[in-house]
């Protein structure tokens, strides 16, 4: 039996997944049998940090839990926890960092341009729609917004950045929407996701039933093996270990382009690294095991390291 501290909620928009991964991961470490704790955290309090644990399971989306901050404190501490180090979290939380990573990996990524107050007015005359607008540092398709006409685009861009201090604008890609799970040491099923509206936005995710996943979905061997390629260069090149998640396009045109990863991807009833394990027969807390049993040889392996 292990002593589990789950963290879970956090300052970030993306607190209401968060509450409901903590909660779902909370309860399959009880199903385990281990001895499990929660705490809703914020860099304001962090006694949880001094709860005695055997391993942390953060279950944080964006701000604070996912960027790295959490991770770096953890790691000075010595704690045992689930997931990515810090300068990988720091690394993905920033998309613009992590597809300047995957270029110069000579991995397929559209171009992007990134949007501040200062260079707004001159980016809005040139931009060339249909293009993508995306907060830099946000997760769960927050703040995504397609803009298809010209005369749209300066007041998109505005509304956006009244939100988030930075954005990035991407050409529309048309194409297929996928997902490859990371998890353990290996990858997931690729899983396509067909949501019922134009992209697969907030409300897609976690409010319309509409959306549908088709696991291993219909994709030729050399295209299947061409993706797993890829998303296996693109984890470990920003240094994921144990837990993520890889969202791509198959661009009618170029084929994968890479999109996004999530270091802690949502653990919720409606996740798709859970699903993805499903088919592999791993049920949700044995996904949960695996993951508490790496952490904590990997934290074994280090204090051996160290002495």
């Amino acid at each position: 039996m292990l002593r589990v501290m789950v963290l879970r909620g956090g300052p970030s928009a993306e607190r209401e997944i968060s509450l409901k991964s903590g909660a779902a991961v909370a309860e399959a470490c009880r199903a385990l049998g281990h001895q499990t704790s929660e705490a809703d955290i914020d860099p304001n309090d962090l006694s949880a940090l001094d709860v005695p644990t055997d391993v942390i399971f953060p279950a944080l989306h964006g701000f604070f839990g996912e960027d790295g901050q959490l991770q770096s404190l953890m790691e000075s501490r010595g704690l045992c926890f689930v997931g990515s180090g810090s300068e990988a979290c720091e690394r993905t939380i920033d998309k613009i960092s992590a597809k300047r990573i995957w270029r110069e990996c000579g991995l397929p990524t559209s171009p992007w341009r990134e949007v501040t107050p200062e260079n707004l007015d001159e980016l809005a005359g040139i931009l060339t729609p249909p293009f993508v607008i995306k907060p830099v540092d946000q997760g769960s398709s927050l703040g995504v917004r397609v803009v298809k006409e010209s005369g749209d685009a300066l007041e998109a861009l505005g509304q956006a950045l009244e939100s988030w201090p930075r954005v990035m604008v991407e050409p529309y890609l048309r194409g297929r929407e996928l997902t490859v799970g990371f998890l353990g040491e290996g990858l997931l099923p690729i899983i396509e996701i067909v949501p019922a509206t134009e992209t697969f936005g907030y409300d897609a995710k976690y409010v319309d039933q509409r959306t549908r996943y088709v696991v291993q979905p219909g994709l030729s061997s050399p295209v299947r093996e061409l993706i797993e390629e890829i998303a296996s260069i693109a984890f470990a090149s920003v240094g994921i270990r144990q837990l993520g998640r890889l969202d791509l396009i198959l661009d009618e045109r170029h084929g994968p382009m890479l999109l996004e990863l999530n270091a802690i991807p949502g653990m919720t009833e409606r996740s798709l690294v859970p699903m993805a394990a499903r088919h592999v027969g791993l049920h949700f807390v044995e996904v949960i095991e695996q993951l508490l049993d790496h952490a904590t040889r990997r934290h074994a392996g280090l204090a051996e390291v160290a002495t």
